[in-house]
């Protein structure tokens, strides 16, 4: 396709499009109407003499064409308006920075280590939610920065690896004595006995845990469908869990409260509960040689933003997530 010609700023709206996945999103990244990214598309598709999006109910769909296109013209245009003007001192009246993710990695990791650039003029608006919505949301303009469970799909989202969380298979004590066959702090009166392994000591005391223990302590978790359990007992355990939820608390600090508290237990990724687990107000019931990882990744659309505060605040999460 000849692109020579192409007026520059249709190919700079054509290219906003292709990466939110809308006309509606890349007007809002551009400052536009969406009567206007429509009108241009037209225009472009009309230099072009090729259909370069289908229209769908919700966004639009790039055909091979715009595909082809998109891969010749990102680079060049991302590197001029990298160039395109002078980048101003953070602080002095830059946009908010918009950053998006798990509620408790914001909260308890990320929101923290943003404190010193706050404290420099920046501004931040944090939105919580679950991976896959938030992604959408960013490639539509809703965001400047998504923290992500998962690493994106396809080539519309940039992502770098972040941080790994490590699960870990958690009660509070007076669970993980009648787990282990101890008795109570007097020692009066003996727990309920646990499940044996074959040389007939408790399966948790003898360096493993036969899953069958658990299966009269209720189960905490964040969603009926058990997506971090699920995944435990797969990994460690090999076997499916058939389990149906005790409690369900859409956000981990409060599983993490209510297992605490002797609700049951629950599986928790460690830097939410690490300082538990070593003051002893909860207990980590195995420690497997190769526990569950799962990889956190900062996304944010390609290109360079307007805003210089996104840098700002994404190179400071890069470096300090090396701590969490």
């Amino acid at each position: 396709m000849e692109t020579a010609s192409l007026d520059l700023n249709l190919l700079r709206t054509f290219l906003a499009v292709y990466r939110s996945g809308s006309f509606t999103g890349a007007a809002r990244l551009l400052g536009l109407s969406q009567p206007t990214v429509t009108t241009q598309m037209r225009a472009l598709e009309r230099q072009t003499g090729r259909e370069l999006f289908e229209r769908l109910p919700r966004g639009v769909a790039p055909t091979p064409v715009a595909d082809e296109l998109a891969a010749r013209i990102a680079a060049p245009l991302d590197e001029l308006a990298a160039v395109a003007g002078p980048t101003p001192p953070a602080g002095t009246g830059a946009e908010p920075v918009h950053l998006a993710g798990p509620a408790e990695l914001l909260c308890t990791k990320a929101l923290p280590a943003l404190a010193p650039l706050v404290a420099e003029g920046v501004r931040l608006r944090v939105a919580t939610g679950l991976t896959d919505p938030l992604l959408e949301e960013l490639r539509a303009g809703r965001h400047d920065l998504v923290i992500a469970t998962t690493r994106p799909r396809g080539r519309t989202l940039q992502a770098v690896a972040l941080t790994d969380e490590e699960f870990v298979l958690v009660a509070a004590p007076v669970w993980a004595e009648r787990l282990t066959g101890r008795r109570g702090a007097q020692g009066s009166e003996a727990r309920p006995a646990a499940a044996q392994g074959p040389d007939g000591r408790p399966a948790a005391a003898q360096g493993g845990l036969d899953p069958a223990v658990l299966h009269g302590v209720p189960l905490v978790t964040y969603a009926e469908d058990l997506p971090v359990a699920r995944r435990y007992w797969r990994h460690v355990f090999g076997r499916r869990l058939s389990r149906t939820a005790a409690v369900t608390v859409p956000d981990l600090r409060g599983v993490l409260a209510a297992v605490v508290a002797g609700a049951g237990f629950s599986v928790l990724p460690r830097y939410l509960c690490q300082d538990l687990l070593d003051s002893g107000v909860l207990v980590a019931l195995l420690e497997p040689e190769d526990p569950p990882i799962n990889t956190g990744f900062l996304v944010q659309r390609p290109g360079a933003s307007d805003n210089p505060d996104v840098a700002r605040v994404r190179a400071l999460l890069l470096r300090a997530a090396r701590d969490w």
